[in-house]
Parts: structure tokens; sequence; C-alpha cells
């Protein structure tokens, strides 16, 4: 089953197919369902309480979808399938390609020894939650000045409490899987700090349960930006597979129910910016189209200075010719 979150906090089961994050397809508003889930009071639960109580919502989202509103998903703004991870943990250099590339260049590793080693020595790193997005929401440029890249990943999303989990039996705690963008600005700061940016981890377009998928090693994924193929890869060759992730995250972190496992970007990683349009797809999940926009204070800077030159203009018939005449204001950071 494709699970969704849409417009204004919606439960949808997606109907059609599963290209329908493009546009196609339809989605049943089955919010209705999220009446099973038990009351909550403060202090809050370190888990999401829809993944926790996953099967129950699903029993009775199955009872009422065949009355339920058939809504069209053209124009619906899809959010991040988990709304409250207790943590996103993340696997970095997790394709050999992936780590050959940034060891050879320098604009990737600058020159910084943390960033050339293998996962194994390495480990697993955390994104703040803050972050979390849905495709609907877009991605923001927050650092103009800084070089901004995309990175398309398999997403693990935790559906019972993990801790100390071997990998013979770690599928069983799977929820489901959906697709994550792990966008990353350049540079020789931990990876936590440059990934934690909001809007920075894209998660969507849908929960796809885990019996939908029971072989997340096998499952080809790509993204391409403005219509450009950028990175195509198959989770084959993951270094770490999905299950020796959840053993090596459990074996550090109890995972609760909504805890989100990037698992790692293949080759191919390359700049963003604003005016971007990413399209991202993976196998048995479905494609997710995201936007990339400027931060609203970069956009209120180019306006201001637009204006300045304006009114010179007007003034002198000066500065502003340049900018008429196909020059370029910087953005601020």
């Amino acid at each position: 089953m494709r699970v969704c979150r849409f417009d204004e906090n919606r439960l949808g089961i997606i109907e059609g197919d599963s290209s329908a994050g493009l546009g196609a397809g339809n989605v049943r508003d089955v919010t209705a369902a999220l009446e099973v889930l038990p009351q909550v009071r403060y202090p809050l639960p370190n888990h999401d309480p829809l993944i926790a109580h996953l099967p129950q919502v699903l029993a009775r989202a199955r009872a009422i979808a065949p009355t339920a509103p058939a809504l069209s998903l053209a124009g619906r703004r899809l959010l991040s399938p988990v709304a409250n991870p207790g943590k996103i943990v993340a696997a970095p250099v997790n394709y050999q390609t992936h780590l050959d590339e940034v060891r050879a260049d320098k604009n990737l590793h600058h020159n910084t020894a943390a960033h050339t080693v293998t996962i194994q020595t390495a480990g697993l790193f955390l994104k703040a939650n803050s972050s979390l997005v849905g495709p609907g929401e877009g991605v923001i440029i927050r650092k103009p000045d800084r070089r901004t890249d995309h990175e398309v990943e398999l997403v693990v999303v935790i559906g019972e409490t993990a801790s100390h989990v071997s990998r013979a039996d770690a599928l069983d705690y799977v929820a489901g899987y959906a697709i994550g963008l792990d966008i990353t600005i350049r540079g020789t700061e931990d990876r936590s700090f440059r990934k934690s940016v909001d809007t920075h981890s894209v998660l969507g377009p849908w929960l796809v349960t885990a019996d939908e998928i029971p072989n997340p090693g096998q499952l080809d994924l790509h993204i391409a930006v403005n219509g450009e193929q950028r990175q195509q890869s198959n989770t084959s060759r993951l270094i770490l597979s999905v299950p020796e992730l959840i053993e090596l995250a459990s074996s550090f972190y109890t995972l609760y129910p909504g805890d989100v496992i990037f698992t790692g970007t293949p080759e191919g990683v390359s700049p963003i910016e604003a005016g971007d349009e990413i399209v991202a797809t993976i196998e048995k999940i479905g494609t997710m189209r995201v936007h990339v926009r400027a931060a609203e204070r970069a956009q209120r800077a180019v306006s201001d200075v637009e204006a300045d030159l304006s009114a010179s203009a007007n003034a002198t018939g000066g500065p502003a010719a340049a900018l008429r005449d196909g020059g370029h204001v910087r953005q601020g950071a």
C-alpha cells in the first residue's frame, strides 16, 4: 500500500500509476482513519504516532477507502509521509562509486580527510528533524554563495522499536520505504551541520509498505534535474545493505517507529540552484518532483537591489542600465 500525507495534513491512499508523483493517479482521502490513533499528552512520545500504529490505521483506511473521496493528485501538496520522526539517521559514502568521486574531486572533499574515509570508518550521522519536508514543500537554497548538491537515496522507515537488532532480523522492523533527497551544502564542516539545513531532507512522495518491497537491495534509482539525468544506480551496489545499516544503527541507538534511515547516494552528485526542478525515481516506490527556490531573505535582497538600481536609473539614467542589458545581481547569503 502507498500511504501519503497531503495538503493540510490529510491522510491518503494512492491509487493508479506509480508515477503519480508527477500528477497522474488519484488519492483516496482516508483522513478519518486517524481517529484510531490514541490521544497523546505532554510529554510527547519519542516516536511517530501514525507509524507506531500503522497496522491499525491501515486496517481502518482499507475499510473506509471504497467510499472515501477520490481526489486527483494533480495540484496536491505532498508532505513527508512521516510527520514526526524521532531521528533522521544517514549513511555517508555508502556506494563505492560515490566514495571514489568524492576522493577525486576537491570540490567534494575540500581537503578534509573525514570526507574521504569509508563508511566503516565514518559510521553513520544524524540530521536535524527540522530539515525534513515533503516534495510539495520544495528545497530552499539558504546559502546561495555555497555549492549545494542533490543526493538521491532510498529511505527506510522504522516500524518497530529496535535495539541491538541482527541483520538477519532487521527487515522485520521496517514499516516501509520512500524516496529521499539528502540535500548537501559542500564545505569543510561536519556532515550533520551541512546537511541539516531547513528543507535539506526531502522525503516522499509517500510511504510504500514493507510487504510491497520484500527485497530493498534490488531497486533501480535515478534523478534528473531540469530533464538532465544526473544519478543512476541500483541499491544492490550499497556497501552496507539495508539490513546491515539497521544492525549498525540499532547497535548505537534505539530506533523508534517513525525513525528514518537515509541509506546513501550513488555517484553523480552535482549542484542545484534556485529555479531548478528535480525529478527523483526509485523502482517500486514511484517518482517525485521537487522544485528548488531561493530563500526569502535572498529574494528580498535581490528585490531591494533592483529597486535601488531602478530608482537610480530614473534619477540619473545610470546604474540600472547594466541590469536592463543583461547584467546579473548576486543574491546575498
